[in-house]
């Protein structure tokens, strides 16, 4: 905020310059036009004195001339010399008064209608939190100042669960779902859910991961907690389904595949006690490096000339129909374009939203003056494309960023 106030003080001293300065002028005017006046007048009287020595006989023609140039180097002499100021109550009072008011002014209708909260905000994410608390104050800070952000719902939302506070993360991925009813958020809010309501299966649950599933059928936050009601349940063959399902999504180096596949032979064991068997079919899984896309980004020439070397340039892909984050981000700078990048799964800002996760994503890449992912100068957007294209694909930043 520091750098807003300097900027308010700063207009302040220009308010006054153009405020006052033709004030000062205009008096300065004003008292010279006085003095003037005053000067002629005292010319004048000393005239018409003259005249009336010189017609009574008390001077000759000669004293009358030299009395008249003697009046007229004393006008000029008066005129030259320092002169009486001109006081005026309304000259001093109302240009101070104007030029405090305009900028006052100003500041109360940008602080009503402006955006110095979000200002702030932005100055506090530039800078790494100390501690999980700090984020979580940050994050409702950010839901006040953009209460029609999923996105920021979402991750209060997620931090509340990190700090095992399942009700405040229900209510936070309900807000987020109130706006976007992605998949995602959708299985996240079942989670929640499940928590709060001591693990007991509901009616509402169901619902939201059905909805889920049928909008994604790889959503896996869903397939996870079908496979541990399932489980919790004693059902055994649907609870394996699954978790089967899920693995089938998940990268070959995600960690929690080996808990997934424990969960899977303990339910398989429980089969085999009733005297039940499932074929412990393989697992199907994407290559290992899973999904990677590569993408081309260069500069429009129009450009060159406005952006700056050290500007951040930010290269990501978002699902085409799916949750509003970044799936693979790369950041980078101004002066490594024009660039090849390989967007992969090892990018992703989530364990749970991968590229291989979503059948088509849409690639885009922004310039940053502040390093924001999220808005900035200028930006490209690119059109819809498989997440297993092999091609490559091209960006040319020139729009203006909206």
């Amino acid at each position: 905020m520091i750098e807003l106030w300097l900027a308010a003080g700063l207009l302040l001293l220009v308010a006054l310059a153009f405020l006052l300065i033709p004030v000062l002028r205009g008096r300065k005017a004003q008292a010279e036009e006085d003095r003037t006046a005053l000067n002629v007048a005292l010319y004048q009287e000393r005239l018409a004195e003259l005249q009336g020595q010189h017609a009574s006989g008390a001077l000759t023609a000669e004293q009358l001339q030299a009395g008249q140039d003697e009046a007229a180097r004393e006008l000029l002499d008066d005129t030259e010399g320092a002169a009486v100021e001109r006081v005026s109550s309304l000259g001093k009072a109302l240009p101070l008064i104007a030029a405090l008011l305009v900028p006052v002014l100003g500041l109360g209708l940008y602080l009503h209608w402006g955006a110095s909260d979000k200002v702030a905000l932005v100055e506090q994410f530039a800078q790494a939190p100390k501690s999980v608390e700090e984020m979580t104050a940050r994050l409702e800070q950010a839901v006040k100042v953009q209460p029609d952000s999923a996105e920021a719902w979402y991750f209060l939302g997620r931090t509340y669960m990190a700090q095992s506070r399942p009700a405040d993360a229900a209510k936070a991925f309900e807000k987020a779902v109130g706006i976007a009813r992605e998949p995602e958020l959708l299985g996240q809010w079942a989670q929640a859910l499940y928590f709060v309501g001591n693990k007991q299966w509901s009616a509402q649950l169901q619902s939201l991961t059905d909805e889920a599933l049928q909008r994604d059928p790889q959503e896996v936050t869903s397939l996870g907690l079908l496979g541990i009601a399932a489980f919790e349940g004693q059902r055994f063959k649907e609870a394996v389904g699954y978790w089967r399902r899920l693995i089938a999504v998940l990268p070959a180096d995600d960690p929690s595949r080996d808990a997934l596949q424990g969960g899977i032979d303990r339910a398989l064991e429980q089969l085999a006690a009733k005297g039940e068997t499932l074929p412990n079919e393989p697992v199907a899984v994407a290559a290992a490096t899973g999904a990677q896309l590569k993408v081309r980004v260069e500069l429009a020439a129009k450009l060159k000339d406005q952006v700056q070397p050290g500007d951040s340039v930010f290269i990501f892909a978002k699902a085409s129909a799916g949750p509003p984050m970044p799936l693979a981000v790369k950041r980078l700078t101004v002066a490594d374009l024009p660039v090849e990048v390989t967007l992969a799964d090892s990018d992703a800002m989530m364990p749970q939203l991968k590229l291989s996760n979503f059948p088509q994503v849409q690639l885009m890449a922004r310039i940053s003056r502040a390093g924001n992912a999220t808005a900035g100068e200028w930006v490209a957007h690119g059109q819809a494309v498989a997440s297993s294209s092999a091609e490559l694909q091209q960006l040319t930043i020139d729009s203006p960023d909206k």
